[in-house]
């Protein structure tokens, strides 16, 4: 059985955890309205048994139910011990979309929002001496529209570009036992032209004596260490990791900074002592020195010209759907993307698990985070947005390999963004907020098109038609040729920008686009175009990017897309992975010009 052991926020790992994924007890409850009646909160039998963290939708979770059940209740017993002095955690990587949590009976707490994590110290909960009785509620209000649910389909067959819906836990539950005192969290910021790294320690409280040791290496090379006093809820101190040295600047390749070609990580850890020196505290963490910008219609990474050539990324799997049968399913997606050339990909409406984050960091993989959307707008569904996009901040802030925030696409949650000045707010809105928490990264302000401010033109272009639409592919190529006629003519229904905005000179990428149709093995579905041989989606593919790196507007791409979902048959590789074609041409296709000959002056 899997039930998904790997420890699940690797950017801040203590040694000791339980992971409370498994077997739980399951009931829909529609009937009740979720009602907490007394036999979820006894050793009475639910009527059914779930795999946790695979939702009832999913094959995985044993249940592989596509009905729509609104209300839904889990619940199982766990081992922790209640001691003085002592403080219990208890984790939730999402649940989706509305959460309430019980221990022995006893309403802990709750969370709205279906794709981000939260926790509660359950101490108080706990009995002596027994074993301790989990009780959690799942509210998914499948048919509100002012909920963030971005590709989630609200009727029970998906079709179209929606997909199945996701009900409930969808990620790891686990515990952790800590001190009273502990670390509650660590924030790094690259000060890349200085040379620096500020690193912000928060803690659960403050007390006399306390002191926080920490160690930072590189490559197994120590760099710095200090020990400082705990005097405040959150400590911040800066670490030179130049070190005066030329060769660890961005001047030489074999440098210290985090790219996908050279995904250099420092290693950190802290330890938390009381006054006599008795740990209370120990935490592993790690993270990557970069820099992104953009300039002259371009965007720097580090400093330097770097033209994004990405693949998007719809994170669905075939028995898991929103969740990964495995982290391993992880690692194997962003290998397969690097292997064909691409350099990073773009989230497509949903905020990924950590763990993918984590191996995005490791092997070098840029990633433009991005949130499910509402499918209207309500001031409660911008309300939502704002929520959501605070704790996303929070959880994904230390991962180098995110490199741009997309909080809106296709003016979803957003229709009227074009002459509504109150959908526009919501737009500026969100790019000021993102940069407000997040100095960072970029934000693009509504990727696709209608944009308001903005750090990139996002625009999104399947006009390029099949090998035999002669004129629509001329049209296409005509779009992309220059920076005036891609703001001009890249759409044919909706503007690059909404109405009292325009483009200020942010680099032009093209972000959607391709997305050519190859059904394999009798699967039947639907694509942007359609191919019948992979000779002919080989050259498909070629006459697109083509079109693509002979632009003189354009500053990088995202090609529609990683893999098959469902009923959508335009992936490069098939719903469970399978090369559709060559990957190894794949990589040529993208690799036939190098962007230095694109710089500009």
């Amino acid at each position: 059985m899997n039930l998904r052991n790997d420890y699940p926020r690797p950017q801040f790992e203590r040694e000791k955890w339980q992971n409370l994924n498994g077997q739980w007890q399951f009931e829909f409850a529609d009937r009740e309205q979720g009602k907490p009646l007394e036999k979820y909160f006894t050793t009475e039998k639910l009527t059914q048994e779930i795999t946790v963290p695979y939702v009832y939708q999913a094959k995985l979770s044993g249940i592989n139910c596509q009905e729509r059940h609104e209300h839904i209740w889990y619940k199982r017993t766990f081992s922790v011990s209640k001691k003085a002095g002592k403080t219990v955690i208890l984790h939730f990587g999402a649940v989706d979309y509305y959460g309430k949590v019980f221990v022995n009976g006893q309403f802990v707490g709750e969370h709205e929002g279906g794709h981000t994590s939260f926790s509660f110290e359950i101490q108080d909960y706990l009995v002596a001496g027994a074993e301790q009785l989990l009780t959690v509620y799942a509210f998914d209000p499948v048919e509100d529209e002012s909920i963030l649910r971005g590709k989630q389909f609200w009727e029970e067959q998906s079709r179209g570009i929606w997909y199945t819906n996701s009900s409930g836990i969808w990620q790891t539950v686990w515990l952790e036992e800590v001190n009273q005192q502990y670390l509650n969290g660590i924030k790094f910021d690259s000060r890349y032209d200085e040379g620096m790294v500020d690193v912000e320690c928060e803690f659960s409280e403050v007390t006399e004596g306390t002191h926080l040791t920490y160690q930072v290496s590189f490559k197994e090379q120590k760099v710095a260490e200090g020990t400082f006093e705990v005097l405040a809820m959150k400590e911040k101190y800066s670490i030179d990791v130049v070190r005066g040295k030329i060769f660890n600047t961005s001047f030489h390749e074999d440098g210290i900074s985090w790219t996908p070609e050279s995904p250099n990580l420092f290693d950190i850890q802290l330890v938390l002592q009381d006054k006599n020196g008795q740990i209370i505290d120990q935490v592993q963490s790690y993270f990557g020195y970069r820099k992104i910008h953009t300039e002259k219609g371009m965007v720097f990474l580090n400093n330097r010209p770097y033209y994004q050539k990405l693949v998007l990324d719809q994170g669905y799997w075939p028995e898991g759907l929103l969740t990964a049968p495995t982290d391993g399913d992880f690692k194997k997606d962003i290998l397969l993307a690097k292997e064909m050339g691409f350099n990073g990909c773009r989230k497509h409406q949903k905020t990924e698990d950590p763990r993918f984050l984590y191996h995005a960091d490791q092997l070098g993989f840029l990633v433009w985070g991005e949130c499910a959307s509402a499918p209207m707008f309500t001031e409660t569904a911008a309300q939502r947005l704002i929520k959501e996009w605070m704790e996303i901040i929070q959880r994904d802030y230390n991962h180098p390999s995110i490199v741009t925030w997309v909080p809106l696409n296709e003016s979803w949650g957003v229709p009227g963004i074009h002459l509504d000045e109150q959908q526009q707010h919501l737009s500026e809105t969100m790019y000021h907020l993102l940069h407000t928490l997040d100095r960072t990264r970029l934000v693009i302000s509504n990727d696709g098109w209608e944009a308001t401010v903005t750090d990139i033109c996002a625009i999104h272009d399947y006009s390029h038609g099949k090998a035999n639409e002669q004129q629509k592919y001329a049209d296409f190529q005509a779009a992309l040729a220059t920076t005036e006629n891609l703001l001009s003519h890249a759409h044919h229904r909706w503007s690059v920008y909404a109405q009292g905005y325009q483009h200020q000179g942010a680099p032009i990428l093209l972000t959607e686009f391709g997305g050519i149709g190859f059904q394999v093995d009798g699967q039947k579905g639907w694509g942007y175009t359609s191919v019948e041989t992979e000779t002919d989606y080989l050259a498909d593919y070629r006459r697109i990017m083509e079109a693509v790196f002979a632009s003189k507007g354009l500053w990088g791409y995202c090609y529609t897309q990683l893999t098959d979902v469902e009923q959508e048959i335009n992936g490069i590789l098939s719903y469970d992975r399978q090369p559709k074609c060559d990957l190894a041409a794949i990589r040529e296709l993208n690799e036939m010009y190098h962007p230095e000959r694109l710089v500009r002056d």
